[in-house]
């Protein structure tokens, strides 16, 4: 059976990710920081429930450790849409605090998962990013939240490069502007935002590594 884990799994569109990975017939993980909120999103989306704060390097070594086989790991977990700055004036505390969680807790979740996804023979890495990231059309405004996924960008390009060999798809993935309590209303399905990652997530052994996507199509870096 294909194991998966998805951070940032109890709502929005990890927890929709969660549930089409399940409905594919994963085994899947679902990681939240609250155990509570673990455990209620996990009933819904019929996935096993990790308490999993990506900031903590405690609660990252003690998944590993509990982990030895893993097929897919969907960096989803995110912080900080920081509408109300702009860089000029940024509180520069709101933006490290973004990057623990955007940016260093992948990284070093996706180093402590390296030994279980080099098991598998269909490795896959979804960093969830966002268009906000592509200096292609990057503009001002929400510094915190941009800078951090612009450098999650960069280090999908150096994780796929370095795992070529051991045959790891890595890949960022927007979900586009989803209706979440993080998107805000007026934005598409949160199924259709999720499928965007589930597509990343099951590609077969030829599929494209070290690509930045929207619904399965390029996006300008």
């Amino acid at each position: 059976m294909t194991v998966s884990l998805v951070t940032g799994g109890n709502r929005g569109i990890g927890l929709e990710v969660c549930r089409q990975l399940a409905a594919r017939g994963h085994e899947v993980l679902l990681g939240a920081r609250s155990p509570e909120r673990a455990a209620r999103a996990a009933a819904v989306a019929g996935a096993t429930p990790i308490r999993l704060d990506v900031t903590s390097t405690e609660d990252i070594e003690r998944v590993a450790a509990e982990i030895e086989h893993l097929d897919v790991l969907v960096n989803n977990a995110a912080i900080t849409y920081d509408t109300w700055q702009r860089a000029v004036t940024a509180d520069l505390g709101v933006v490290r605090e973004a990057a623990e969680t955007n940016l260093y807790g992948p990284w070093q979740l996706t180093q402590a998962l390296l030994p279980a996804l080099r098991r598998s023979r269909h490795a896959r890495i979804v960093n969830v990013s966002s268009e906000a990231a592509s200096l292609t059309n990057l503009g001002g405004g929400t510094p915190a939240y941009t800078s951090s996924k612009v450098a999650l960008n960069a280090l999908t390009r150096m994780l796929a490069a370095e795992l070529r060999a051991d045959g790891v798809l890595v890949n960022a993935v927007c979900p586009g502007w989803v209706a979440t309590d993080m998107g805000g209303p007026g934005g598409r399905p949160v199924a259709d935002g999720a499928a965007s990652v589930v597509w990343a997530a099951t590609l077969p052994d030829d599929g494209p590594t070290g690509g930045f996507f929207r619904d399965g199509r390029p996006l300008p870096w």
